[in-house]
């Protein structure tokens, strides 16, 4: 059994302490196998804010993956941004950008789409879409496979469009094929679960909010996922549960929990 804790875009320099210490809660309460840090982890990249979220982290005393987000490379400070841009990220989280977890049940790939020469914009490569694919290779039937990306892949807006993955289109084809069941981002502080069409087997995109920023999008609450796949979950499903912050409970609620059934051949 696995049990997965996302976070999401804490934007940490914007952090609220009352949410973030709901979320401690939350995972001490919960005790999941993971946390998975999917980018913007901090406002503007600096050592200051880095440093924070690297204390609650170590709070929760989970194994981490951690991959940046557009936040977090410096966007004032030029140099840095074209000489060093994830040095703070590195001096945090550590020196792997794309880290990658696998265990008996559940295999996790993260993939940075941040590119320095851009605003916000994510972008995945040829390079590293293969990657990703050749990574999952030898996964087992027992695993569930993920992968972890920063920009979406799939959104529910149209004013969402711009924000999409560029190459997303190439690597939902090269993924699905290579056995791929869901794919995690962030970047647009809207949670939600989206099954993916139009590939060579079902693959779902699973969206987490802003877990502890006062950057809430469009009255949207502050939330998180946890993932359940093994004996917490029906039998060969994998539970996706969406966690929203409530402000009458000064804690993290069960908002909504969606049902997936990865395919196996």
């Amino acid at each position: 059994m696995s049990t997965v804790l996302q976070i999401s875009d804490p934007h940490f320099g914007t952090e609220q302490p009352r949410v973030a210490e709901a979320l401690a809660a939350l995972a001490r309460q919960q005790q999941p196998d993971l946390l998975v840090l999917s980018g913007d982890i901090t406002q503007r990249a600096r050592p200051m804010q880095f440093s924070a979220a690297r204390a609650f982290v170590d709070r929760l005393g989970l194994p981490v993956l951690a991959i940046p987000g557009n936040h977090d490379i410096p966007l004032f400070d030029v140099w840095t941004r074209l000489c060093h841009p994830y040095a703070h990220h590195m001096a945090a989280f550590g020196p792997d950008l794309e880290p990658v977890h696998s265990s008996a049940d559940l295999m996790v790939v993260c993939v940075n789409t941040t590119r320095p020469w851009r605003h916000k914009h994510g972008e995945v490569s040829a390079q590293q879409i293969d990657r990703v694919a050749r990574a999952f290779a030898d996964a087992g039937a027992a695993q569930l496979r993920v992968v972890v990306v920063h920009q979406p892949v799939a959104v529910t807006r149209a004013e969402d469009m711009p924000n999409l993955l560029r190459g997303h289109a190439a690597a939902l084809q090269r993924w699905s094929a290579a056995g791929v069941d869901l794919i995690m981002g962030g970047h647009i502080h809207l949670p939600y679960e989206l099954p993916l069409h139009g590939l060579a087997r079902p693959m779902w995109a699973v969206q987490a909010g802003t877990s502890v920023s006062s950057r809430v999008r469009q009255g949207m609450p502050n939330s998180v996922n946890l993932l359940r796949w093994g004996k917490d979950a029906s039998p060969g499903r994998c539970q996706i549960e969406q966690w929203d912050f409530s402000a009458a409970d000064q804690a993290f609620v069960l908002a909504q929990v969606t049902e997936v059934q990865p395919h196996r051949a």
